[in-house]
């Protein structure tokens, strides 16, 4: 599986407990699509949730810069950008988001081997702060056996 990532939430696996992902299309325009594949596309303060109107799940504040080329549409960098998942896996999103607490998490924005833009997203739960102290410590002791390893 061949996957040209245009985006990385490399603050979300730090910040936040993964329990399940899930690969959803994201609805762009043209421009999107080709001021995305210029690169400069960022998710790090973007979010996933719901519309009041609407069941379905929307990303929130992902930046796609305008596309230089255009003349004619006005675009918006930050407006919202629906989801596309199946019913069931909205519906279980969802209701997880409201019964347990959990959060919705992009964590990387991706060109498929179709040429497709796809996003990767989580369910997620909140670390506290001795959780994140803990994987700084994992990671540290990582890079040391590593260093070890490499010495021997």
């Amino acid at each position: 599986m061949i996957q040209k990532v245009i985006a990385l939430n490399k603050i979300a696996r730090f910040e936040y407990n993964l329990l399940d992902t899930l690969e959803a299309g994201v609805v762009l325009t043209g421009f999107e699509v080709k001021s995305a594949r210029l690169g400069g596309v960022s998710i790090k303060e973007s979010y996933i949730g719901e519309m009041r109107d609407s069941e379905a799940l929307y990303l929130f504040n992902a930046n796609f810069p305008e596309y230089k080329k255009t003349t004619t549409i006005k675009q918006e960098p930050k407006r919202p950008r629906k989801l596309l998942l199946n019913k069931r896996q909205m519906s279980k999103l969802i209701g997880q988001v409201h019964r347990k607490g959990f959060t919705i998490v992009p964590l990387q924005l991706y060109f498929n081997e179709r040429g497709i833009i796809k996003l990767e997203i989580a369910l997620a739960q909140g670390k506290t702060l001795t959780d994140k102290r803990e994987t700084i410590k994992q990671r540290e002791w990582e890079r040391e056996k590593h260093r070890i390893l490499k010495n021997k």
